[in-house]
């Protein structure tokens, strides 16, 4: 009897599902046909691409096609760890990334609790609009910069010459390649986290601050035991929402300042499978790596917005 009401019930809210959503598609078509162009251009450019992932599983010839070359199944997936510069380049990606997350990530923190404590409004302001800047241009212009900087004709070498010094090849030294790496980009990107944590500050009740004051609390005690909870969720949402990005290291830097000096410190995922696919024509292979990487990726960010739900209540869907 129960299972019967249970079914009934089902098919009532079944039914009610399916008027529910012709009223709202009767009322809100206009909107329906102005995302229709965009549902179109994904399913052309993102989604029917997909099927070029074959070349993953296949020995692929150009002249063959798809439908035509050879299948090897897993054989690109086992050279992976097989290939020493494909090794090397998920070591790489894997330290770089990590660095990267962990910066970015503390220093912003500290840069908004400095900034938060300057009174004067508009120093605040211009501080923190020099910081944001750098978030708006692109690798290319900022590699750019660098090379002036750091080349052998740049600005560093030519004051070391004048002090008496060998002039040093900074962006063709393996040795510091990813320390150049890691440091230009927490310059050019920490100021978006800045400015988020800024906001995660704004929100926090300023009676707190004055409950403290009056109990004779300092400025680190407010810091450490106010400012910092107040915001943890925010950093907890940041924090596990950059797990998705463990093996991007950021294609368009490392592309624009890395040279084969470089290679063994400096080339990541990305770059790897663009010089083997589409440099050196192994396309089933850079397919492989770089399915791979996707696959990996999908998990940690599956990974990493559910840790942000269960720790800070962050859902997007």
């Amino acid at each position: 009897m129960k299972t019967e009401k249970n079914r009934e019930r089902t098919k009532r809210a079944a039914r009610t599902a399916r008027v529910d959503w012709r009223k709202e598609f009767q009322h809100n078509w206009p909107l329906y046909l102005l995302v229709l162009p965009s549902v179109i251009f994904a399913i052309i450019f993102c989604y029917i691409p997909m099927g070029g992932l074959m070349m993953a599983f296949q020995n692929y010839k150009p002249w063959l096609g798809i439908f035509g070359s050879e299948f090897v199944g897993l054989e690109n997936f086992r050279q992976i760890f097989e290939f020493k510069e494909s090794y090397q380049a998920i070591i790489n990606t894997l330290i770089i990334s990590v660095s990267k997350i962990v910066l970015g990530l503390v220093v912003p923190v500290i840069m908004a609790l400095l900034l938060n404590e300057v009174k004067q409004l508009g120093l605040k302001k211009c501080i923190q609009t020099l910081v944001y800047l750098p978030h708006f241009l692109s690798w290319v212009t900022v590699a750019g910069m660098l090379r002036d900087i750091l080349g052998m004709d740049g600005i560093v070498n030519a004051c070391l010459k004048a002090l008496g010094m060998e002039p040093i090849f900074f962006l063709g030294e393996a040795g510091m390649f990813r320390q150049l790496v890691i440091l230009s980009d927490l310059w050019k990107g920490f100021g978006f986290g800045m400015i988020v944590y800024l906001a995660a500050i704004s929100n926090i009740d300023q009676n707190l601050y004055e409950a403290a004051e009056m109990d004779g609390a300092n400025k680190w005690q407010q810091t450490l035991y106010i400012t910092l909870p107040g915001i943890m969720p925010m950093i907890i949402v940041m924090a596990t929402l950059s797990l998705g990005n463990v093996l991007n290291a950021g294609f368009d830097q490392i592309f624009n300042l890395y040279s084969p000096l470089t290679y063994s410190t400096g080339d990541i995922i990305d770059t790897y499978v663009y010089r083997q696919s589409l440099v050196n024509g192994q396309y089933s292979f850079g397919t492989a790596v770089g399915l791979f990487k996707s696959g990996i990726g999908l998990l940690l960010t599956a990974v990493a917005y559910k840790l942000a739900y269960k720790f800070a209540g962050y859902r997007i869907f």
